[in-house]
């Protein structure tokens, strides 16, 4: 299915696809130069590359929370990227208004935010965009019960839909991931992405700032490898202390390329035992 996204590159090289980048959009010359470095890593080991940035941040714990720079000059950055750089790029909607508006941009994925998994209208709107719709799971939710999802973006006319794993609720200020949900929702013949970053926050904090676990990051996506995950989803950013969104849990840059390279190596050998 990814071969039919515009702009992909290197969908037949055997390895997983990629949809990385910043938590949200912060300035222009912040996305380009992040969206460049991987671009060439990415090229380098021919890993499928999207880049993902959310032009709003909607699901903030406080009001003051940085929610972005604004709708229209967010998404025109992203537009810029797509048209500039020849990639396809990803970003959350929040409301059935917004599909439209993300799609007149030209992005090529909607994404919709895992505590929105169930909106019903969401999803529909999204899928008569005729984009590829990528459904994040949501902390709450049992792998088998996203086919209700899928159905929902399927019947409504639109075949390109992708789920993504984002771990589950582990009490209060943690999540875990259970890679039996893997398996369980690729039953229904979509890719399965599994996003690393978001599933080592530890939310709920009570400074109203989420924590996380970085240190984590390649032991999540090595198991995520290794039982089959067609996607990996990952957050990263050049200073991840100073970014205004999520620097809890991403990935610092510089690490990126050691990580994918490993990864691949992995992905290579789980190939050869299929």
């Amino acid at each position: 299915m990814i071969e039919d996204i515009q702009y992909i590159k290197h969908a037949g090289s055997g390895n997983f696809f990629l949809l990385a980048g910043p938590c949200v959009v912060e300035s222009r010359e912040m996305c380009f130069d992040i969206a460049d470095r991987i671009i060439e890593i990415a090229d380098r080991l021919e890993i499928p590359y999207i880049f993902k940035a959310s032009y709003r941040k909607a699901n903030r714990s406080r009001l003051d929370s940085f929610s972005g720079i604004g709708d229209a000059k967010a998404l025109k950055i992203l537009h810029d990227i797509r048209l500039t750089r020849q990639i396809p790029v990803v970003t959350d909607i929040h409301n059935p208004d917004e599909a439209t508006v993300a799609a007149g941009y030209g992005i090529d994925i909607l994404q919709i935010p895992a505590f929105l998994c169930r909106q019903t209208d969401l999803l529909v709107a999204a899928a008569e965009t005729g984009k590829f719709v990528n459904i994040k799971k949501g902390q709450y939710a049992s792998p088998a019960s996203m086919a209700f999802a899928v159905d929902k973006v399927r019947e409504s006319g639109n075949r390109k839909v992708m789920l993504t794993d984002r771990g589950v609720s582990f009490g209060y200020h943690d999540l875990i991931v259970d890679y039996r949900g893997i398996v369980e929702m690729k039953k229904n013949a979509c890719p399965v992405i599994l996003d690393i970053t978001h599933s080592l926050q530890q939310p709920n904090q009570i400074s109203g700032i989420t924590g996380g676990k970085p240190d984590f990051i390649e032991t999540l996506a090595r198991a995520g490898i290794a039982v089959g995950v067609d996607g990996l989803f990952i957050e990263t950013h050049p200073s991840p202390q100073s970014a205004k969104s999520d620097g809890a849990n991403m990935l610092h840059l510089d690490l990126l390329e050691d990580i994918l390279t490993r990864l691949v190596k992995i992905r290579k050998t789980i190939n050869e035992l299929k």
